[in-house]
C-alpha cells in the first residue's frame, strides 16, 4: 500500500545549499529532476532524429514511384501516337523519330525517350552517337507485347526505365520505346523537403527542451533538489516514525480527500482498505467524526467517540508555513478512561438518546407515525424490542373516556425490535389496559413469573403461544410506562429486554418515564392535531359543492384532495349562466385550517353573488379583490394576524358562440386540450392576487374548439417541495397530451401522474369538455325601431317554434317577446336584435344599445302601463339584465314541456 510523504522542510533540508543548487540539480543526473531532463531529452531527440529520416525515405519512395508513373506514361502515348509504328517500318526511322522524341524529352522533363527496333537497334537516342547501337536493358519483355517498369544501369546511369512495345494495326510488334529518368533527378527532387524536414525536427527540439526544462525545474523545486537515494532514505525514515509512534495520523487534503492515514489510525477509525485518496464522506465514519475531519479549524484534545472508543482529536492547518492547504490530524485512543467515567459516560449516553428523541419523536402530526417514531428510537441502544398501544379513540383524534373501573380498549400501534421474528402482537392487534396508575411499572423474571401473571401488567387475553414464544426468545425484563398528557392516559409504551442484555434498573425505569413523557406531548398534539384535521376537512367539504348543476354546455368531471397535514383553502365551482353560458371557478386561499376553510366559504358565497349580475370576468374579480381587501381590514382591526388573501380564476363559456373569456388573479392559467390530444395553454393576464389591490384586472378572450377539455387546478397540483412550477407544468402537459378522454379520466390521469400518496397543499382539479349548440338551436332577428315590428317578430317567434314542435310554447314565447321588445323599441336604442336558443330551456333574448335597465313592480289599477315585466316574470322561469360593451340583454327562460299556470 502506497503512503504519500509530505514534502520535507525545515532547516535540516535547506542547510549548506547554495542559491546555484536548483539550478544545477536541472542538469546533474544524480538527482531526479536531472534524470528526467537527461530521459525526455534524449528520447525527445531520438524521436525527432527518426521522424526526420523516416520523413526523406518516404519523400524519396514516393517520388520515385511517381517516377516510374510518369515514365510509363510517357512510353506508351509515344508508343500508341499516331504513325510512330508506320515510321518504325519506313526506310529512314531516325528522320521521323529523332524530332518527335526529342520533342517529347522536353515536353515531358524525362532525361531520354529511346525508340529501338525489333532487333533492338536505337532509332532515337538523346545522345546522337548512341543511335543505331543496340539496347541495352530487358527489352525482349516488351517484344512480347508486355509494358513493364525497371530500375537499371543503361547508357545514362542508373535510371528509371519503362518499355513499351510498339503495336502494328495488324497487333504485331514494329519496335519498343523505352523512357527514363535518372534516379539522381529524382532523389534531388525528394531531398528539396530535407531543409524544411530539418527545420522542423530543430523546431521540435527545441520547443521539448524548453518543455522539459520547464517540467525539470518544477520537478526540482518539488523535490529540493535531491537525488533518488536521499528521496528513498528521506521516505523510510518518514514511514518508519509514522508508523511506529502509537498516535493515529491523518492528512486531509483541502479537497476533502484523505491523502496520508498510519496504521494506528486506520484501526481506531475502523477505516476500509484503501482509504487513501478517498473523499472523507466515503469512508463510512460517523457523522460527527467527518464533519470534525473536514472543519478545516484548529482543534485540541476534543474527545470524539468512533464506536466503542474515545479519542482526543487535534487538528492543525498545514498551510501555516506555505505549505499545502489541507489538515492534519492526531488521534489518542482515551478508552481505558472509561472505567474512571463510567457514569458519566452513562449519563452522556442517556442524555444523546434522550436528544436524539427529542429530534426524532413527533416530526409529523401523524398519531401513528409518532408512536412509531417513540418505537423506533428505543432501539437498540436502550431495549431489545419496544411496543406502543394506543387507545382507540386517541387513533381518531378524540380524549379517551373511561368509567371507573373500566377497562380502556387499546390497539397495538407500534412495534420495534431487534430481532425480525419477535413474539411481540402485531400492529392492529386488540390489546386491553385498566388505567389505575400514571407510574411506570417494572417486572423482571426474577421477581414475578411472567409466564403466568401477566396481570400485573394490566394486560388481558394473553395467547398461550404467545407466551411461550416469550419465554423461549428469552424475554426477562419489561419496563411498561402508560403515556398520559394533561392528566389522561393515553395508552402504553412497553420496553423489553432479552437474552445476554442487562435487566432494567432503577435508573433505566426514570429514564424510560422521561422518554415516554416527551413522546407523549408528541401523540397528544398529534390527536388534537388529527381532531382539527377532521373538523377542517369536514368543513371544507361541507362548504364545496355537493353536486354540479345541470347544464348542457359542458361535461365536467372535478377533484378534490385536502393536504395530508393541514385543509387549505382550494375550492371551485360550476355556476350557469344566461343565454348558455356557464362560469368554471377555481380558487385558493392563503393559509390553512379552520381560517382559510371558512375564508374559502365566503369568497365561494360572494362569487355566487356576483355571477347573478352577470359581469365580465374581469369585473367580477374586481368585486371580490375589493371584498377580500375589506375582510383583511375587519380582522385586522380586531387583533386578527391572519389575511385572507386568496388566488382565483374565473372563466365564462359561451356555448352559443364556442368562445371563453378568462381573468386570474394570482392563478396559474388555464390548459387547453384540443380534440386531436394536442395540449396549448392559453395567454390569459396575469393580476395580482385577491386582496392586493390597487391594479385592474384584465380579461382573455379566445376560441375553444368543440370536444375540447378545459383544465383549470390551483397551484397544488403543480408545485411542491423539491419541484418547482415549470417542471409540474411540464409534468401536466405530458399528462394531458395524447388520446382523447373523458373528464373523469383525465382527472384520474393526471392525479396519478403529478401527485404524490400524501400532497404537501390542497388540490382542486376541474376538468371541462365543452360542447356547442347546434345551428338549428339558435335563430336571430334584427328589429326596426318601430312598434309595428312586434308582430314581424312575434311571426318569426312562432314559425321556429312551430318547426322545431314547440307549438305549445308558442303563446307565453309571444307575449314575453312582444314585452321585452316593445321595451326596447319604447326605452331602448338601436340597433335591437332578438335570439332564441333552445338548450335545455327555452332563452329569449332582447339586447339593445341603451344601458337603462328595467325594473319589476306592481301597476296601480290606473295605470296605463307597467304590466310587461310583471307578466314576463309570471311567463318565465328565470329573466333578467346582463350588460355587455355595447350595451344590455334582457333575457327569460321557459321550462320546455311544462304545463302553463292559468292564474296570473
Amino acid at each position: 500500500m502506497g503512503r504519500a510523504a509530505p514534502a520535507p522542510s525545515g532547516p535540516d533540508m535547506t542547510a549548506g545549499r547554495s542559491p546555484n543548487r536548483p539550478v544545477r540539480a536541472l542538469f546533474s543526473t544524480r538527482t531526479v529532476a536531472g534524470q528526467v531532463f537527461v530521459f525526455v531529452l534524449g528520447l525527445v531527440l531520438l524521436l525527432v532524429t527518426a521522424g526526420a529520416i523516416a520523413l526523406v525515405l518516404e519523400g524519396r519512395r514516393d517520388s520515385m514511384a511517381e517516377a516510374e508513373a510518369h515514365t510509363l506514361g510517357v512510353a506508351e502515348t509515344f508508343a500508341h501516337a499516331p504513325g510512330t509504328a508506320a515510321a518504325l517500318d519506313s526506310r529512314d526511322p531516325t528522320a521521323i523519330l529523332q524530332p518527335r522524341a526529342e520533342e517529347v524529352r522536353r515536353l515531358t522533363h524525362v532525361e531520354s525517350v529511346v525508340v529501338a527496333g525489333p532487333q533492338g537497334i536505337r532509332y532515337t537516342h538523346p545522345d546522337p552517337a548512341l543511335i543505331g547501337k543496340h539496347l541495352i536493358g530487358p527489352y525482349k519483355e516488351a517484344l512480347a507485347g508486355h509494358s513493364f517498369t525497371r530500375t537499371f544501369n543503361g547508357s545514362l546511369g542508373l535510371s528509371v526505365n519503362s518499355v513499351v512495345p510498339v503495336p502494328r494495326p495488324d497487333g504485331s510488334i514494329a519496335g519498343v520505346v523505352s523512357v527514363g529518368i535518372g534516379v539522381e533527378s529524382v532523389n534531388s527532387v525528394a531531398d528539396r523537403s530535407i531543409p524544411l524536414s530539418a527545420g522542423a525536427a530543430v523546431v521540435a527540439l527545441a520547443i521539448t527542451t524548453g518543455g522539459a526544462t520547464l517540467l525539470s525545474r518544477r520537478l526540482s523545486r518539488q523535490t529540493h533538489g535531491l537525488g533518488a537515494a536521499e528521496m528513498t532514505r528521506m521516505y523510510e525514515h518518514h514511514d518508519a516514525v509514522l508508523h511506529a509512534v502509537r498516535e493515529g495520523v491523518l492528512i486531509v487534503g483541502a479537497d476533502r480527500r484523505l491523502t496520508l492515514a498510519n496504521d494506528e489510525a486506520r484501526r481506531l477509525l475502523d477505516l476500509p482498505p484503501g482509504a487513501e485518496g478517498r473523499a472523507v464522506a466515503e469512508l463510512g465514519l460517523d457523522p460527527a467524526t467527518e464533519d470534525l475531519l473536514v472543519s478545516g479549524r484548529t482543534v485540541t484534545d476534543e474527545v470524539l467517540r468512533a464506536g466503542n472508543r474515545l479519542l482526543a482529536v487535534n487538528l492543525r492547518p498545514t498551510d501555516t508555513d506555505g505549505g499545502p492547504l489541507g489538515t492534519v490530524v492526531t488521534l489518542r485512543d482515551t478508552t481505558e478512561l472509561r472505567a474512571v467515567t463510567g457514569q458519566a459516560e452513562f449519563a452522556t449516553e442517556r442524555l444523546l438518546l434522550l436528544y436524539e428523541a427529542g429530534a426524532r419523536i413527533g416530526t409529523t402530526l401523524d398519531v401513528t407515525r409518532t408512536a412509531q417514531e417513540l418505537a423506533d428510537v428505543a432501539i437498540p441502544g436502550f431495549a431489545d424490542a419496544a411496543t406502543v398501544d394506543l387507545a382507540d379513540p386517541v387513533l381518531r383524534g378524540d380524549e379517551p373516556v373511561t368509567s371507573d373501573g373500566g377497562t380502556l380498549e387499546m390497539r397495538r400501534t407500534a412495534v420495534a425490535a431487534v430481532r425480525a421474528d419477535h413474539p411481540l402482537y402485531p400492529v392492529g392487534h386488540a390489546v386491553g389496559f385498566v388505567p389505575t396508575r400514571t407510574r411506570a411499572m417494572r417486572v423482571h423474571s426474577d421477581d414475578a413469573d411472567l409466564k403466568s401473571d401477566f396481570s400485573k401488567l394490566g394486560w388481558r387475553n394473553w395467547d398461550s403461544e404467545v407466551v411461550e414464544r416469550i419465554r423461549v426468545q428469552g424475554f426477562h425484563s419489561i419496563i411498561s410506562v402508560p403515556l398520559h398528557a394533561r392528566g389522561t392516559v393515553l395508552g402504553m409504551a412497553n420496553f423489553w429486554r432479552s437474552g445476554d442484555s442487562e435487566p432494567f434498573d432503577d435508573d433505566d425505569v426514570s429514564f424510560a418515564e422521561e422518554l415516554v413523557a416527551r413522546a407523549a406531548v408528541g401523540v397528544d398534539n398529534a390527536r388534537r392535531y388529527a381532531r382539527e384535521h377532521a373538523l377542517a376537512v369536514t368543513l371544507q367539504r361541507s362548504l364545496l359543492p355537493r353536486a354540479l348543476p345541470e347544464q348542457n354546455a359542458l361535461e365536467v368531471a372535478h377533484r378534490y384532495l385536502p393536504a395530508y397535514e393541514g385543509v387549505g383553502g382550494d375550492w371551485f365551482d360550476v355556476i350557469p349562466l344566461s343565454g348558455a353560458r356557464v362560469a368554471l371557478v377555481v380558487g385558493d386561499v392563503v393559509g390553512h385550517g379552520l381560517h382559510a376553510a371558512a375564508t374559502m366559504g365566503r369568497l365561494r358565497t360572494s362569487v355566487h353573488n356576483f355571477s347573478s349580475l352577470d359581469p365580465a370576468p374581469d369585473e367580477l374579480l374586481g368585486h371580490l379583490d375589493e371584498l377580500v381587501a375589506r375582510i383583511d381590514r375587519d380582522e385586522a382591526k380586531e387583533g386578527d394576524p391572519e389575511i385572507a388573501g386568496a388566488t382565483c380564476l374565473y372563466a365564462i363559456y359561451d356555448a352559443v358562440s364556442g368562445n371563453c373569456a378568462v381573468a386570474r388573479a394570482g392563478h396559474p392559467a388555464p390548459v387547453m386540450v384540443l380534440p386531436d390530444g394536442t395540449v396549448e395553454c392559453p395567454e390569459v393576464p396575469t393580476g395580482l392576487p385577491l386582496g392586493i389591490g390597487g391594479m385592474p384586472f384584465e380579461a382573455a378572450e379566445f376560441h375553444v374548439p368543440e370536444g375540447s377539455r378545459l383544465v383549470l387546478y390551483t397551484d397544488g397540483l403543480v408545485e411542491r417541495r423539491g419541484r418547482d412550477i415549470d417542471t409540474g407544468l411540464g409534468l401536466l402537459r405530458e399528462a394531458l397530451a395524447g388520446r382523447d378522454r373523458t373528464p373523469e379520466e383525465t382527472c384520474d390521469d393526471v392525479l396519478a401522474a403529478l401527485l404524490p400518496d400524501r400532497p404537501d397543499d390542497d388540490v382542486a382539479l376541474l376538468v371541462a369538455r365543452t360542447r356547442t349548440l347546434d345551428p338549428d338551436q339558435v335563430a336571430q332577428w334584427a328589429v326596426a325601431t318601430d312598434p309595428a315590428a312586434v308582430a314581424g317578430v312575434r311571426k318569426n317567434v312562432a314559425q321556429w317554434l312551430t318547426d322545431r314542435g314547440l307549438e305549445e310554447e308558442a303563446f307565453a314565447t309571444e307575449l314575453i317577446l312582444s314585452e321585452l321588445v316593445t321595451n326596447a323599441v319604447r326605452y331602448g336604442t338601436a340597433p335591437i336584435e332578438v335570439r332564441l336558443l333552445y338548450d335545455r330551456n327555452l332563452i329569449c333574448e332582447v339586447s339593445d344599445s341603451s344601458s337603462t335597465s328595467p325594473h319589476l313592480r306592481y301597476a296601480a289599477t290606473t295605470d296605463e302601463g307597467g304590466r310587461g315585466l310583471f307578466l314576463v316574470a309570471q311567463f318565465a322561469e328565470r329573466w333578467g339584465t346582463r350588460y355587455t360593451e355595447t350595451g344590455k340583454v334582457i333575457w327569460s327562460e321557459q321550462t320546455v314541456g311544462e304545463p302553463e299556470e292559468d292564474d296570473l
